[in-house]
């Protein structure tokens, strides 16, 4: 992911340095897993804990040379052991998958951790907005047409349950992936002992994998990305939303828009929905690494390394995408202008066309069948539709001629947008209680 779209922390979990750290740490935890079980000189643990991690400008001038990174930082590193002949027994019984698959499911956890942190505080965002805005009646849309009456802190509330659905899903994915790999070049144990996997593995808060092959089977890792996928997808969803309703012709939403921001360098009075913009266009990158990294899954025999080059990019790239699109979110909600009353105005604007659904119930209620009733309310609604005359008189001369009396006081209710909002209050109370 380029630099622009990339916050330090999830940056750092995906840096060169940081992974040759990691890497360090798991081949030191092996070293001193085989010297307690005295399969290697004791006495080379200490030089090797102490030798610094190699630095990635280091490993990149040898593995110019051996076209092998593992081979490269394991040269580079026994250069900073004194003595360097301590460093012999470093990688003892391993394969580089051990190492790498291990030190990526570090790397997926700390990830985990990050999106999850932010993903809390999206959804108590989320959830605090809509309750916030329970009363704030809007109508609501289908097919991008006037519907029924809603409130605006209902749609919200689909937004927070959304988001939370997500987080509870990296939770369970993030368990999945905290897999340590160190059975060797096929995964039969053939130089290491299994009881290194799990001194090993319990060190470092995972679980030895129940069973590998010279690599973990990418199931696991795929679903971690399908996972990250939704959530950008439900970053994206809140921000269609908000684009939908700063349209000029809607004007009830608005993202932050600061003191000396700029639109266009051709027309001043531009307010563009750039956030919500860039968050659908980075949510198609998050969902573009899907397909690659389950391409991973099927590979030749115990291994071959055509998953690799695809996760170097693409597992960071998810990350860090969606990291960016988590922190996106959350500005764009905490800094959203409601435009109440405007949005009183539109749901008005159709001349009482939004109430058609409770015109036809009280129709059948005061004795039509709901063929008739439905022919009766839908003719009204196309003639106010097409003439812009309110509904409510397009109703009175529809049932004039079929010679029907309408029971003013039962329209009065069936038009009132509060009778849409009656029972919509355990929405609300279980929104409150989202955490």
């Amino acid at each position: 992911m380029i630099e622009r779209y990339t916050l330090p922390a999830m940056g750092q979990v995906w840096s060169e340095a940081h992974k040759y750290q990691l890497w360090a740490r798991i081949e030191t935890l092996v070293l001193e897993a085989h010297a307690g079980a005295g399969t290697v000189p004791a006495d080379a643990v200490g030089p090797v804990r102490a030798a610094p991690a190699p630095t990635p400008a280091a490993v990149a001038e040898i593995e110019a040379v051996t076209q092998h990174d593992v081979i490269a930082f394991l040269s580079a590193w026994a250069d900073n052991t004194t003595p360097r002949d301590a460093a012999a027994y470093v990688h003892f019984g391993m394969t580089s998958s051990d190492l790498l698959d291990t030190a990526l499911a570090l790397q997926l956890i700390e990830a985990s951790d990050l999106l999850l942190a932010r993903a809390d505080r999206l959804v108590a965002a989320l959830r605090d907005h809509g309750l916030a805005h329970r009363d704030t009646v809007r109508v609501g849309r289908t097919h991008g047409v006037h519907a029924e009456p809603d409130v605006w802190g209902h749609r919200v509330a689909d937004f927070a349950f959304g988001m939370a659905r997500c987080r509870d899903r990296l939770r369970r994915a993030r368990q999945e992936v905290a897999v340590c790999k160190i059975s060797g070049a096929v995964g039969t144990y053939s130089n290491i002992e299994p009881a290194v996997e799990q001194q090993v593995a319990a060190a470092l808060g995972l679980r030895p994998a129940e069973v590998a092959t010279q690599v973990v089977l990418r199931d696991s890792i795929s679903e971690w990305v399908g996972v990250l996928a939704v959530m950008a997808t439900v970053c994206e969803a809140v921000a269609l939303e908000v684009r939908h309703g700063q349209r000029t012709e809607v004007r009830e939403l608005a993202e932050p828009f600061g003191s000396g921001q700029k639109g266009s360098s051709a027309m001043p009075h531009k307010r563009n929905p750039i956030l919500c913009e860039r968050i659908g266009g980075l949510a198609r990158i998050v969902r573009a690494q899907v397909v690659p990294v389950q391409e991973g899954i099927p590979l030749w025999h115990e291994r071959d390394i055509s998953h690799s080059s695809t996760e170097r990019i693409a597992l960071p790239d998810a990350a860090i995408g969606t990291d960016y699109l988590l922190h996106l979110t959350q500005r764009l909600v905490d800094g959203l202008l409601v435009d109440a009353e405007r949005m009183r105005v539109n749901l008005e604007a159709t001349g009482g066309l939004v109430y058609s659904s409770a015109v036809l119930l009280a129709l059948v209620e005061a004795g039509l069948s709901r063929e008739d009733a439905y022919a009766l309310t839908q003719a009204a609604a196309m003639e106010t539709w097409s003439g812009g005359i309110p509904f409510r008189a397009t109703l009175r001369s529809q049932a004039a001629l079929v010679g029907l009396s309408l029971d003013e006081d039962a329209l009065d209710e069936a038009c009132r947008p509060e009778r849409y909002l009656a029972r919509i209050d355990g929405v609300f109370a279980r929104l409150a209680a989202l955490s």
